[in-house]
């Protein structure tokens, strides 16, 4: 559990900084700002698809998803 919460930590602001990194590049005449604001936003959506890709993964996964541990 620890080398997930390991590489959850490594991965989302490793994402954050290259999305960064890559609209400042490729699109010189955004302000930090934008291109912050951008890469803020692909990274939260990328969080959302995963949960919600683990969450259907679990559900089912279990014949009854109140009772089962």
């Amino acid at each position: 559990m620890l080398l997930t919460l390991a590489w959850g930590a490594l991965f989302f602001p490793g994402l954050f900084a290259l999305c960064t990194w890559a609209l400042r590049r490729s699109r010189p005449g955004w302000s930090r700002t934008d291109c912050v604001m951008i890469s803020t936003r692909l990274v939260s959506s990328v969080h959302a698809v995963l949960a919600t890709g683990s969450g259907i993964v679990i559900i089912r996964s279990c014949d009854d998803v109140i009772t089962d541990s």
